[in-house]
């Protein structure tokens, strides 16, 4: 959280790392190991050799907003530029973090110069509700129905299902909360585009334990000049 106009806001990563040491002591060791194997995984499979680049377009899809009322993808960005975050869901601790952290840190700038900031989930419209509410966010959160974007964008993913299993274990059912009933979920993926939905910037995070850190975001805004 920022202190004051010069102190600079902590990064997404050391949240991260706070994060962990928190769960240390509360997270059983064999769970832990299990979700780190799957990070790993993931991140040596690296980027799909499909996804998405610059200059490729996010199709003007339609999405359900946190009411479960269908808009689309440009009807959202309402004639602007945006700045479009896939994210797993609200089930999902590093999702939570990172978009509080996007609340905080990166809103302020995209308010000043004009650009929204819209987060995308495959989960049911009540669930996005749930995650604007629990992180006070003030930007637009929709539900993709089935993937398209992800799909679209080539960073549709999926837990293995020994992850899956001990997700049940703790509370977690990936398939209960996506509005199509499957495990699928998104790369985490941060793109600039512009109002016509043209990709001018965009960073995939195989490993779903790391995100876009917000300075990156904002260097990335400078593709739209």
């Amino acid at each position: 959280m920022r202190l004051g106009a010069d102190t600079p806001f902590m990064t997404i990563a050391e949240r991260v790392a706070r994060m962990h040491e928190d769960a240390a002591s509360q997270i059983p060791t064999e769970i832990f190991e299990v979700f780190h194997a799957e990070q790993a995984r993931m991140g040596a499979d690296g980027i799909p050799q499909d996804a998405a680049t610059v200059g490729d377009v996010i199709p003007d899809v339609e999405l359900l907003d946190a009411h479960g009322r269908p808009i689309t993808l440009r009807a959202a960005q309402a004639g602007a530029a945006a700045v479009v975050v896939l994210y797993r869901g609200e089930w999902c601790p590093y999702c939570n973090l990172a978009l509080g952290a996007y609340q905080e840190d990166l809103v302020p700038v995209l308010d000043d110069r004009g650009i929204g900031l819209i987060a995308i989930s495959p989960q049911k419209p009540d669930k996005s509700l749930s995650i604007q509410e629990k992180n006070d966010l003030s930007f637009v959160v929709l539900s993709d129905p089935g993937n398209q974007i992800a799909t679209a964008l080539g960073v549709l993913t999926a837990h293995s299902e020994k992850v899956q299993d001990v997700q049940r274990a703790i509370g977690i059912d990936v398939a209960a909360d996506n509005q199509d009933g499957t495990h699928t979920v998104p790369i985490p993926t941060v793109a600039v585009i512009d109002p016509e939905g043209t990709i001018r910037w965009i960073d995939i995070h195989p490993d779903y334990a790391t995100r876009t850190e917000v300075a990156e975001i904002i260097a990335g805004l400078d593709t739209l000049r």
